[in-house]
């Protein structure tokens, strides 16, 4: 899949950011017939549904001339919403003083799931100060799904 994503945000990400928007990212997935592409994207004064389907139009035509995916799949254009996920490196220094969760893809420290303040990325990974138990530095390369969080 690594090669697939990375072939999409190459003809993605140059065509939204020449149209104003930023591309936040991607997932791909799902069950051979039932498999789903789904575009996140931002941009300076929010995302509405006219945003969406212009979007969607645009990437379609690419996809269309394109052919990065074998086979049928849906696409949904999608903004990222308040619980807005990390797809970036970078968006953990961004989003830093922001509550997080993270699902790691194996176990580590006898866990794989963390959550609390995000305190930005070092040298060594994801800093995230917990409530209880302190600060716990996350390696990057361990990180399935990390997503911010409303509640306290």
């Amino acid at each position: 899949m690594a090669a697939t994503e990375d072939t999409l945000y190459a003809l993605i990400d140059p065509l939204l950011g020449g149209m104003g928007y930023e591309l936040v990212g991607i997932e791909y997935g799902g069950p051979p017939g039932k498999r789903l592409l789904r575009i996140y994207i931002d941009s300076p004064n929010g995302i509405t549904l006219e945003d969406c389907e212009t979007c969607s139009r645009q990437i379609s035509a690419v996809l269309d001339v394109e052919d990065p995916i074998p086979g049928e799949f849906t696409l949904e254009i999608s903004s990222p919403g308040l619980d807005r996920p990390i797809f970036k490196a970078s968006d953990y220094d961004r989003f830093a003083g922001e509550r997080i969760k993270i699902r790691l893809s194996t176990t580590w420290e006898g866990r794989r799931r963390f959550k609390g303040v995000l305190a930005g990325l070092h040298d060594e990974g994801v800093r995230v100060v917990e409530e209880p138990g302190g600060e716990v530095i996350i390696p990057l390369d361990l990180i399935e799904k990390a997503r911010l969080i409303l509640e306290p």
